[in-house]
């Protein structure tokens, strides 16, 4: 059997799109991981299915699937490149606002032009019951062991949980070690995005980011959500803040506790296909 799917990439995060407005999402783990391999399948961070809603608020509903085959809950620079593919099919025009349901609740799309798409985000959420994440209070930074090492970090949910770690080089060595350990750290019940930031000044940030079920990613839209907000929360970056991954550049604007987060990025498409591989779904 054949699946037709889009290539796309949000500053170097990278996905299979696939269109399932009119035929159901029917693929099992296995096959979501056949698609993943980067060397015998197609490969990709994340998988994302195009459906209808299931809230009729919203225009079309996202599934998200990590590398692994595990469900996603958002992801920040998918929503960037469903929002350009909607423009492709014929579904959003330039300049329109329109309101997605994603696995973790509605977000807000506007497409300023056919390769930059704003997003609002949502209220980032710090209780621990939210993230979630096992902690006795709320705080600004929590301790928390990872090997037999003690981080100093925030946690935030982004429609999926983050832990955020400031350091001073990112390309320390011992950062390839943490954030795997971070990522399935216990104190995490459904696993976390763990995003290590540098702090340049109080407009921009560098970060990067060792997801849940797809390991290290050139970008991830959510982390770089959540850092800011994490900074912002501690009075260390401004309302807009500009951050560097190694995919490219996000721009976050937040105001602060009870107001929602809006990033804005690039999607670009890279290439159509057919995926033939045997295992397709039946």
């Amino acid at each position: 059997m054949k699946l037709h799917f889009s290539k796309m990439h949000g500053i170097g995060n990278d996905f299979v799109m696939l269109d399932c407005r009119r035929q159901p999402f029917a693929l099992r783990e296995e096959q979501i991981r056949a698609i993943a391999d980067r060397r015998t399948g197609v490969g990709f961070d994340q998988l994302i299915s195009i459906e209808p809603p299931r809230d009729p608020s919203c225009a079309f509903y996202y599934g998200i699937w990590n590398a692994d085959g595990s469900p996603s809950g958002q992801c920040g620079n998918g929503v960037r490149c469903v929002a350009a593919w909607l423009h492709r099919a014929g579904e959003l025009a330039m300049g329109d606002t329109v309101r997605l349901e994603s696995p973790s609740g509605p977000v807000t799309v506007r497409l300023i032009n056919a390769h930059e798409v704003t997003v609002d985000m949502g209220v980032p959420a710090f209780a621990p019951l939210q993230v979630p994440f096992l902690a006795d209070v709320e705080a600004d930074g929590y301790a928390i062991d990872v090997g037999d090492e003690t981080l100093m970090m925030g946690a935030v949910s982004m429609g999926n949980p983050h832990a955020v770690v400031v350091v001073a080089d990112l390309q320390a060595p011992a950062l390839f070690r943490q954030g795997p350990l971070l990522t399935t750290h216990e104190r995490f019940p459904e696993g976390a995005n763990a995003g290590f930031v540098q702090v340049v000044d109080r407009g921009h940030l560098r970060l990067r980011v060792h997801e849940r079920g797809s390991g290290w990613t050139l970008a991830c839209g959510t982390g770089a959500c959540a850092a800011m907000a994490v900074m912002h929360q501690r009075g260390e970056v401004d309302d807009r803040v500009c951050v560097a991954l190694p995919g490219g550049e996000l721009t976050i604007d937040w105001a602060g506790p009870g107001q929602t987060l809006w990033m804005t990025g690039p999607s670009a498409f890279v290439f159509e296909g057919e995926w033939l591989g045997s295992r397709m779904a039946r």
